[in-house]
């Protein structure tokens, strides 16, 4: 007769839905006895029947990860975050890919309702600002932690970075470069991150008294060529910036091809900052100022507040909603 959960329960004096939630990791059972039933399967070489226990609890063992994109470093690495937490629980990562397309992230969503995985990590596509399809899921009963790109009208546990204070900085830099000229390159102002990150960027002018120009504001889209002739115009301006703060690792990158195309030197002739996550950062040239978010630790404390919904556990109140700070790495793209 092979190890089984009714024989450990038997050694150890236990009921068996005692043992069978303790290698569940649930909230009832103690930690003493969590311990005590862990130690006694690692000794026995116990492995739980992982379809079976599938069965029985109507478990996949499957977590979602519906992200805008994956070439974005700041998305893969909170990724990896992900996975290093998952890995240890036992579950399976699935990636979904919205290509900022509303309409897919509501496709994608849809599929979770029947059962297709047990909880939900999300980073909210661009677009309008819908969430009929997110207040659905979570009436399925399927728990979601949003993390980075949020929808603040919905009342999850979601991890954040301070855009608001990291745009402010990131705008006072370029002031204290002697920018008198400054311009935003904006992704999506449905965004909450993007607005954050564009009142951050507003208030460090306001209170440099320096005029905010609407013709600075440049309202980018999430396809490079569309981006690059607005960005060609900015720069081509009667009266150009000397400055420019990217919101988005996409949108700083390509600000550098349009300087080349145009034969302006970074930073002689414009000195650039933006949101990024991307190792190579220090490697380009001249190497890019960033605004680099926690990404690893967002994904990881993400993923750490949707396995204890998973467990049945009380969110915290300082965990509905966790804020971490992002690191303004000064670099030779701004001098």
């Amino acid at each position: 007769m092979g190890i089984t959960i009714k024989k450990i329960a038997t050694d150890l004096g236990l009921a068996v839905s005692t043992v069978s939630k303790a290698l569940g990791d649930s909230h009832e059972i103690s930690q003493d006895t969590k311990k005590r039933v862990l130690e006694y399967v690692k000794k026995l070489d116990y492995v739980p029947n992982a379809n079976a226990s599938s069965l029985k609890k109507r478990k996949t063992g499957n977590i979602a990860v519906v992200v805008p994109e994956v070439a974005d470093s700041y998305f893969s690495t909170a990724i990896n975050g992900i996975e290093a937490v998952a890995q240890i629980k036992g579950y399976h990562v699935i990636i979904y890919i919205t290509h900022e397309d509303q309409l897919k992230e509501q496709s994608i969503l849809q599929q979770f309702k029947s059962g297709r995985v047990d909880g939900v990590l999300m980073s909210a596509s661009s677009g309008k600002k819908v969430t009929s399809h997110v207040q659905e899921l979570l009436a399925s009963k399927i728990p979601l932690v949003f993390f980075d790109r949020v929808c603040d009208d919905v009342k999850v546990p979601m991890v954040l970075t301070n855009d608001f204070d990291s745009s402010y900085r990131a705008t006072e830099l370029l002031i204290r470069k002697g920018c008198r000229g400054i311009a935003f390159l904006q992704m999506s102002e449905n965004l909450h991150i993007i607005q954050e990150r564009l009142n951050g960027y507003k208030k460090a002018l306001q209170d440099n008294r320096i005029k905010t120009k609407k013709e600075y504001i440049v309202r980018c889209t999430s396809q490079d060529t569309l981006n690059h002739p607005l960005i060609k115009k900015l720069l081509t301006l009667d009266n150009p910036p000397q400055g420019i703060v990217g919101s988005t690792e996409k949108l700083s990158t390509l600000s550098y091809t349009v300087c080349y195309e145009l034969g302006l030197r970074i930073p002689a002739d414009i000195k650039v900052v933006g949101f990024s996550s991307m190792g190579i950062a220090s490697l380009l040239n001249p190497s890019l100022t960033t605004v680099t978010q926690p990404a690893f630790e967002m994904g990881k404390a993400a993923a750490t507040i949707l396995f204890k919904l998973l467990n049945g556990k009380k969110i915290e109140v300082e965990d509905q909603k966790i804020v971490l700070a992002s690191t303004l790495y000064e670099r030779a793209s701004t001098g």
